[in-house]
């Protein structure tokens, strides 16, 4: 058997600032544009042809094969992240929230935030606040506030003015329908970790864009028309259900990998994710991929996640005949405070770089 050829080299710091970079645009489910412009930017910038879909998805594709051909790839990471919108203008003016995307209340107490209004009203630039609950002084409410249930009715925006009623916050130009979104806090630490909220999945589409820089700057001749798919609407369910290429045979979902009890995913490593709420993924997929893994040295973990869905899913769902496999980094604490290493941006991005140079068996 002849030896394996090494992998190309792929830029982790690239990745890295990309992830930071990305996690500091706003982009609740719904109010992507911003992020998707900044996406759509660089990767022409690489070269790559890229178009919108109706949806808002961007689809680039790759370089080195004939994609005139049947059998295409697309790999697919998503740019929505969790959010709010304002359900409520309270009489005293702090704001009740509807939550897009699926977290728990309890993640977001004492997040700072920010209402984006409208662009033609007096704070074009949007209002900013903090996410609190309505009893959160202990002085004033001491026990009640440790035993009080975090839900919808008892955590409010208190907005950063002179606000004492709903006709102030109106003067401010906040609107029930405005979008929320959460302060990410990104932070890169001199050890490679970077922690941050909307590492799901801002990382994987700065690994996409990694991918893409690997391939382009190498000039590598790719096993079958490939393409990379930023889908904007996956928090609520629907990412992926259309404009996928046609062609598409394979999409393999580029998405966090869940770290934690009972887990084998690591922050430091990738992960083959085998089945999740949704279901089994492809098995021969699957299987090559971890095959790859094991036979270009890459730190690849098999794991299976109760409470998790990808853009695989909703293609499925929405009826594409596809085979699909989901891959990702290690990140702590998802929908929370998040946390990954830079490391498996690096060994994902490996993974899908043997992946798309080597034909499927």
């Amino acid at each position: 058997m002849s030896p394996i050829p090494p992998l190309p080299d792929v830029d982790g710091p690239y990745m890295r600032e990309l992830t930071v970079d990305l996690c500091r645009i706003p982009s609740p489910t719904g109010y992507t544009r911003a992020a998707v412009d900044f996406v759509h930017e660089r990767l022409a910038g690489l070269g790559l042809e890229v178009k919108r879909t109706v949806k808002g998805a961007l689809v680039a594709t790759l370089p080195g094969a004939d994609v005139r051909t049947g059998g295409h790839r697309t790999l697919s990471a998503h740019l929505d992240t969790l959010g709010a919108m304002v359900k409520e203008i309270k009489p005293n003016g702090r704001l009740r929230l509807t939550r897009v995307g699926g977290y728990d209340w309890n993640t977001i107490e004492g997040e700072y935030c920010t209402v984006h209004t409208a662009p033609t009203g007096p704070r074009p630039d949007g209002v900013t606040g903090t996410i609190l609950t309505t009893k959160a002084s202990y002085h004033i409410h001491s026990t009640a506030l440790v035993d009080l249930k975090r839900d919808e009715e008892s955590l409010e925006v208190r907005l950063d003015g002179r606000v004492a009623s709903a006709d102030d916050a109106r003067a401010l130009g906040v609107a029930v329908g405005d979008f929320v979104s959460l302060d990410p806090r990104a932070v890169v630490t001199p050890d490679g970790f970077v922690k941050s909220r909307h590492l799901d999945d801002k990382a994987c589409v700065a690994i996409l864009l990694g991918v893409a820089k690997a391939v382009t700057e190498h000039g590598l001749a790719l096993a079958a028309p490939s393409h990379l798919f930023v889908s904007t609407y996956e928090e609520v369910g629907h990412g992926s259900s259309a404009g996928l290429p046609p062609e598409t045979t394979e999409v393999i979902a580029v998405d966090m990998a869940a770290v934690g009890e009972g887990q084998t995913s690591d922050e430091f490593a990738t992960t083959v994710c085998v089945k999740d709420t949704s279901g089994p993924y492809d098995h021969d997929l699957s299987r090559h991929l971890v095959g790859l893994a094991a036979a270009h040295g890459i730190d690849c973990r098999i794991d299976i996640y109760n409470y998790y869905a990808s853009d695989v899913s909703q293609a499925l769902r929405a009826g594409y005949d596809v085979r699909g496999a989901l891959v990702g980094p290690g990140v702590d604490a998802s929908h929370s405070y998040e946390r990954l290493h830079q490391r498996s941006l690096e060994e994902t991005a490996r993974l899908l770089l043997a992946y798309l140079l080597t034909p499927t068996p």
